[in-house]
């Protein structure tokens, strides 16, 4: 079975960096015409000719009505939505996190996902089908108290998942959940090098270290952006066409859990 993915329009959120940009990649690379949102899409140029590259902020009704409009005037639909985006900022403490920190990661991580869901879906029922896939996290089933509200959004995520895939299953609309745990993106080198600053030793060494002794992860290994975009890709197309309302964790066995 292929995976049905050539010819279609992929709309991908935070595509600027990380995992967002690789799941651009993979989705272009498997034919995808993709649309790649982000506060900053340069890092996108590169990506695909069969494509566009948006500057939004998601975190506002405007900027995702401007994100649907580009994908619907430049490719008349979309058939894979790939909400990605979030803020994920360090806290010291939960009471040091104020109203206004709190409403700006609801509004990104959360309400991105809702407003695009709410305009996109009802498009892709239309087209006979598509594939949402959120990218969720590891801190939705095992919060982290320095991560207190990104932990909290992407638990939303999963809830929201699960009801818009009974609702939609019908229309031939699958929504499913990404997982990532460690990932080496941007974010995680930052926590990396103050890690090895404080430990005298280099980033590469800090990494071990991480997966090894802090997280004992059992394969051994952090993720690569290009590990999640894999499962984003089975995700989206034909191959996973039985698949609803599932949580797929990429984390190198890091969920100790039935």
């Amino acid at each position: 079975m292929s995976d049905g993915l050539a010819g279609k329009v992929a709309v991908v959120t935070g595509a600027g960096a990380g995992i967002g940009l690789a799941v651009a990649r993979s989705l272009a690379d498997a034919g995808c015409r993709v649309v790649m949102a982000d506060l900053d899409p340069s890092a996108c140029a590169d990506v695909t000719e069969a494509g566009v590259s948006v500057a939004v902020d998601l975190g506002t009704p405007d900027g995702v009505a401007a994100l649907v409009e580009t994908a619907t005037t430049r490719f008349g639909g979309v058939d894979v939505l790939v909400n990605n985006v979030a803020l994920a900022p360090y806290r010291d403490t939960f009471t040091a996190v104020d109203d206004a920190a709190w409403q700006r990661s609801w509004d990104v991580n959360v309400m991105s996902c809702v407003r695009l869901c709410r305009a996109v879906i009802p498009l892709m029922a239309a087209r006979g089908g598509g594939s949402v896939v959120n990218i969720g996290s590891e801190a939705a089933r095992h919060p982290k108290p320095y991560l207190v509200d990104y932990s909290v959004t992407k638990a939303a995520l999963l809830s929201l998942a699960k009801a818009l895939s009974i609702e939609y299953g019908p229309k031939g609309v699958r929504v499913n959940t990404v997982a990532p745990g460690p990932t080496r993106t941007s974010t995680m080198d930052s926590f990396l090098a103050a890690l090895a600053d404080r430990l005298s030793i280099d980033i590469d060494a800090a990494a071990d270290h991480f997966v090894n002794e802090m997280r004992k992860l059992p394969l051994g290994r952090m993720n690569r952006p290009e590990d999640v975009a894999q499962v984003v890709l089975f995700l989206a197309g034909d191959r996973s066409r039985q698949v609803t309302g599932a949580e797929y964790a990429v984390n190198a066995g890091g969920t100790a859990s039935v």
